[in-house]
């Protein structure tokens, strides 16, 4: 006689799966798993308790004068604590015994902890989760540590911070601890604005602000909270101050504000060795001319905007570290032919011209982008449009170098000082440059190249901001517009461009010292409009244009080797964007989704 198994949806009360294993039992026989039955089984077991039935102890819980007696069965407390498990099941006096005294707990405390035993279920708040996290690491309750430690993550503040750091270091939370320091990392200035951290040791100070992994847009941010540490309490923290200053990269700091603080610190005037230490390395500053102090922290390169068939509000970053693209919020409008530069760990973008088969509208914008927040803002104007504007910084202030309005070609010079947020015109150079290479270096502004309109230009100038003239400088080899040029090691590097005739893959090399051109490596692709930024001692050039069309191919040239490499493409191709570097963005800025496009 047969008989056939047929398949039929569990009730509620019948709540099982079925696993055939012939191999285990032979043919016709099914092992049953009742889902569930662990949860019942809890349920009733909360039940007896509940009912003081079957109970086999009793927790006298004291704090303080009081004590708060709880009965339970030593095996469910066993089952979730290794604490209990050792203390009922091996050689101890406690193994046999029917009261169990626990000392120096809150009751309310392990009342929740004998809840979660039992039910699984457990509930923090902001006035208990640091008591339930301490007695759940007492009695070694992972989970309930684990619930308690995601609950003051998601609720870290720049006024909690230090102090949920310190006591997850105490008690060995180590992703807790970890991700307390991150958040002091990335909101850093935030944190050093509330009082906990006026209460860090000059030992827990100088551990904080020796990390490069520390975001700031400047290193100022460091040095203020440095100072603001030791005025908290002068009579004590004076004597830290030479030491924090120290761990502060000081030849990053912009020399304008060193200047300012020589004269005008409080705290410097009555520190004269401190005062002495920054006063020398002001003068190596203006002196020496010294290139800019390695930043602090990640640094990527920021691609805005530019040109494919229509003007791109868009704006990414690339971390070439990764090979990656970080999609970032877009611009305000669209916008091609901008500069773009850093200040303070902020991106500006200047001019351009939003241009479309609707639209052709010339810009006299002055943009910001904080990568900390993954926001776009507007400063002032510039005095007149400038598309395919020259952009560079010197002595904090940011300078906006010829273009065009029009048919008109500028010869003119803008610069803007973040203190007033105003724009103002210097002494203009010889002639007039559109798409001309324009590089800060040793103090001085240098432009190479560029269109007037009828000429383009192989011809080189320096401006100096302190006697406010330009000078002439020796040629390149080739005349050139569209051209990439920075500085690099005291040597400028003019990329590419345009001749009149064709793209151009050449470069040459302009030492600064001697007043001299020679040729470099030439690219593997003739570009011109291209982007072209300094990371980490190479030389990347991105996008542009050429007789095949719009390029979306990176390069990277190694001054040491003198050879060009091709190691990514954008999303997009494209030419005449506003190319900077800068801090990465803070992760918490930007969407998830929109975080990264990945590797190209």
């Amino acid at each position: 006689m047969q008989c056939s198994l047929r398949k039929r949806r569990p009730t509620r009360d019948s709540d099982f799966s079925a696993i055939v294993v012939p191999s285990m039992h032979g043919s016709g026989y099914l092992d049953y798993t009742v889902e569930g039955h662990a949860s019942k089984s809890f349920k009733v077991m909360d039940e007896f308790r509940q009912q003081e039935k079957l109970c086999d102890l009793v927790l006298h819980v004291t704090y303080k004068d009081s004590t708060v007696d709880f009965k339970v069965h030593k095996v469910v407390l066993a089952s979730c604590s290794p604490y209990f498990r050792a203390m009922f099941t091996s050689s101890f006096k406690e193994c046999h015994a029917s009261e169990v005294t626990l000392r120096d707990v809150c009751p309310q405390v392990v009342g929740r902890l004998i809840d979660f035993a039992y039910t699984s279920h457990i509930t923090v708040g902001e006035k208990c989760v640091l008591h339930v996290l301490l007695a759940a690491m007492r009695y070694q309750m992972e989970d309930v540590a684990k619930a308690c430690c995601d609950f003051l993550m998601k609720h870290l503040e720049p006024s909690n911070v230090i102090g949920i750091a310190r006591f997850a270091e105490e008690l060995g939370c180590k992703e807790l601890h970890q991700q307390s320091r991150e958040y002091i990392n990335t909101h850093f200035s935030e944190v050093t604005k509330e009082e906990e951290f006026f209460s860090l040791t000059h030992c827990q100070l100088l551990e904080l602000i020796s990390q490069e992994s520390l975001k700031v847009l400047c290193e100022s941010e460091v040095y203020k909270a440095c100072t603001d540490w030791v005025r908290w309490d002068m009579e004590n923290r004076s004597q830290y101050l030479h030491a924090l200053l120290n761990a502060v990269h000081i030849y990053a700091l912009p020399p304008k504000f060193l200047k300012n603080q020589l004269q005008s610190c409080p705290i410097l005037s009555k520190a004269n060795s401190c005062k002495d230490f920054l006063s020398k390395i002001f003068q190596d500053m203006t002196l020496r001319k010294l290139p800019p102090a390695p930043l602090r922290g990640t640094q990527l390169i920021y691609v805005a905007g530019g040109y494919r068939q229509h003007s791109l509000a868009t704006m990414e970053a690339y971390d070439p570290r990764s090979n990656a693209w970080i999609k970032l919020a877009d611009m305000d409008s669209p916008c091609s032919g901008l500069g773009a530069c850093a200040l303070f760990g902020l991106l500006y973008t200047v001019g351009g011209r939003n241009l479309s088969l609707q639209n052709n509208t010339e810009s006299s914008s002055l943009c910001c982008y904080n990568p900390m927040t993954n926001q776009w803002s507007q400063r002032a104007s510039l005095n007149v449009p400038r598309n395919r504007v020259g952009v560079g910084v010197v002595d904090s202030c940011i300078y906006a170098v010829g273009g065009s309005q029009g048919s008109t070609h500028h010869n003119t010079v803008e610069r803007w000082d973040p203190e007033s947020n105003r724009w103002s015109y210097v002494c203009p150079m010889s002639v007039a440059r559109l798409g001309a290479g324009v590089v800060a270096c040793g103090g001085a502004l240098y432009v190479v190249g560029g269109f007037d309109g009828q000429n383009r230009w192989s011809t080189a100038e320096k401006y100096q901001p302190d006697t406010n003239t330009w000078h002439q400088l020796a040629s390149m080899s080739t005349v050139r517009s569209g051209l990439g040029l920075v500085a690099l090691n005291s040597y400028l590097y003019a990329v590419g461009g345009y001749d009149g005739r064709s793209q151009l893959s050449s470069v040459e090399c302009y030492n600064v010292a001697r007043n001299t051109w020679e040729p470099r490596a030439s690219m593997q692709y003739c570009r011109s409009a291209h982007g072209v930024a300094v990371h980490q001692g190479r030389i990347f050039v991105l996008g542009g244009f050429n007789q095949l069309g719009f390029l979306c191919s990176v390069e990277s040239y190694h001054p040491d080797k003198n050879e060009w490499t091709c190691i990514t493409d954008m999303p997009v191709g494209r030419s005449g964007m506003g190319i900077a570097v800068t801090m990465e963005p803070c992760p918490g800025s930007l969407p998830e989704e929109e975080e990264d496009f990945g590797t190209t």
